[in-house]
């Protein structure tokens, strides 16, 4: 029988290959945004940034930044799941294909206050070709969401 993995090593790994995921989208590097797992839980993190006010008078963050953390939170979490099993059998998984968003819809319920805010999303359905996602955002309670959004995105080739 073989012997497990030491934990530090299986860490490691999934460390790396979340890292790697994450520098195959630069837009992610360039909003700030940030990724926290806890085994295969992912939380994204779009910390405050003066920049990311829309309307100063609020002041509020921008929508366009909300959608944006939306949809990467919602790619990161569903290439994280479709690669899961590959990277735990100890796969290269440096180059993750990555899926192509179809559509987003998203549901400003409040205003994005002028501070962090974290989101978490959920795969509803995954298939070969075609995959939906749900993702929700809060900022101090996890129970007061201030946005949530639906996407569809087309998988990548079984080959890439």
């Amino acid at each position: 029988m073989k012997r497990p993995e030491p934990v530090q090593v299986i860490k490691q790994r999934r460390d790396a290959t979340l890292q790697a995921l994450i520098n195959a989208v630069p837009y992610i590097s360039f909003m700030g945004f940030k990724f926290d797992r806890r085994g295969d839980e992912l939380t994204g993190i779009m910390p405050y940034r003066d920049d990311l006010i829309g309307n100063p008078m609020l002041p509020a963050l921008h929508g366009g930044a909300t959608a944006a953390f939306l949809e990467t939170t919602a790619i990161i979490e569903l290439s994280w799941a479709m690669i899961w099993d590959r990277m735990e059998a100890g796969e290269d998984m440096t180059h993750p294909p990555l899926p192509k968003t179809i559509d987003l819809t998203v549901d400003y319920l409040r205003s994005g206050l002028p501070r962090d805010a974290y989101a978490r999303a959920t795969v509803n359905r995954s298939g070969r070709r075609y995959a939906s996602v749900h993702v929700e955002a809060w900022q101090d309670n996890r129970s007061r969401l201030f946005a949530q959004a639906t996407g569809h995105f087309l998988m990548p080739a079984q080959g890439e």
